[in-house]
């Protein structure tokens, strides 16, 4: 008869051999975001039972459990963010129900959508943990005080610049271990590593300077400045245009490695901050929720314009799209006072709208 130890081992291998059987997409680890905020994130217990993670990251989770919670925070600002930006497309970045493959199958196709969600993804760890960093929630980081000296447009590096060095070195350890359990030989994995890093490059090419004035009665005879991140909506906007752009590509050996290249030879090879993908997307028309498609019918569209891509015959695909009036409430005859203060009416307007047909 086995013994309690052989059990609990049988069952350890058990467990692993699930972990490693399944297949782990890389962006599970979004899910965290539909945990409650009461729900610690952290610690050796907790990290095992978080769903979504692959047993790499869950080591992470062990390893660095203060940083977790900016995880879950990158999580949240990611699924915002790309509903902000694709809010007027056929995908809007809708999300399952449940689970912990939040925007569904299409992310395991290697289309240009999975491409944008990865890169947005590496970018929001980056910032939120650079902003952990910032603000003193983190013990093994701080502000990057190495910007010193003058500047060339005379201005004195000083203060408390974000520490994006130590952002983006977690986001590769803890975002890009999904795809290095997998072997970088792969196209799948290339391509997710690829859109990874261009993800963080969006941050590292568009970081802003602020700066504080010195002199009397308010002069700038000196400024002193420092290096911040940009918003992450300018990042997302960023990243946005990189979708539009993006490079279809397929696997191809070089020598004894192999790399991505584009699919057509008269496409130059990406640069590190473009985006590229694998496969074609699908038309996001119909209802199909096995790959958590929910289809156009019932969305809102712009019925004033033909080629935009939120007029109603690009989002409904085709010309089947309804118009009707509706009442809306908006803000109207606003003034301005003398302190900074603002005072609005409510009125209420009646507009056309168009849906897409059932």
């Amino acid at each position: 008869m086995p013994t309690v130890s052989a059990v609990n081992l049988t069952a350890q291998l058990l467990l692993l051999l699930l972990w490693t059987t399944h297949p782990t997409m890389a962006t599970n680890w979004l899910s965290l975001a539909r945990m409650p905020r009461s729900r610690p994130v952290s610690g050796a217990a907790p990290c095992g039972r978080l769903r979504g993670l692959s047993v790499g990251q869950v080591g992470v989770c062990r390893a660095r459990g203060e940083v977790m919670e900016s995880v879950r925070k990158a999580a949240e600002m990611v699924i915002e963010e790309c509903q902000h930006q694709f809010r007027n497309r056929r995908w809007n970045c809708s999300t399952t129900p449940r689970g912990v493959n939040v925007f569904g199958r299409v992310m395991s196709q290697g289309t240009r959508e999975a491409a944008f969600v990865h890169a947005l993804s590496s970018a929001a760890v980056a910032v939120a943990v650079t902003r952990g960093c910032s603000r003193g929630e983190l013990e093994r980081c701080g502000c990057d005080r190495k910007v010193r000296g003058v500047s060339p447009e005379g201005f004195q590096w000083s203060g408390c610049s974000d520490n994006l060095s130590y952002g983006v070195a977690f986001s590769q350890t803890f975002v890009d271990e999904t795809e290095r359990a997998k072997g970088m030989s792969a196209g799948r994995p290339l391509m997710n590593v690829h859109n990874n890093e261009a993800g963080r490059k969006a941050i590292l090419h568009n970081m802003q300077v602020e700066c504080k004035c010195h002199g009397v009665s308010g002069s700038c005879e000196l400024r002193t400045c420092w290096k911040v991140m940009p918003p992450f909506r300018r990042v997302g906007a960023v990243l946005k245009e990189r979708f539009d752009g993006a490079t279809e590509v397929r696997l191809s050996r070089i020598g004894s490695r192999t790399a991505l290249l584009p699919r057509d030879p008269q496409v130059k090879p990406p640069a590190a901050r473009d985006l590229v993908y694998l496969a074609v997307s699908p038309d996001f028309c119909r209802l199909d929720p096995d790959n958590g498609i929910p289809g156009t019918a019932g969305r809102r569209c712009n019925g004033t314009s033909r080629l935009a891509p939120d007029g109603c015959e690009l989002v409904c695909c085709g010309p089947g799209y309804r118009a009707g009036r509706a009442e809306v409430v908006q803000r109207c005859s606003c003034k301005f006072s003398w302190c900074c203060s603002v005072r609005c009416q409510q009125c209420k307007n009646t507009v056309m709208i168009h849906t897409c047909r059932e």
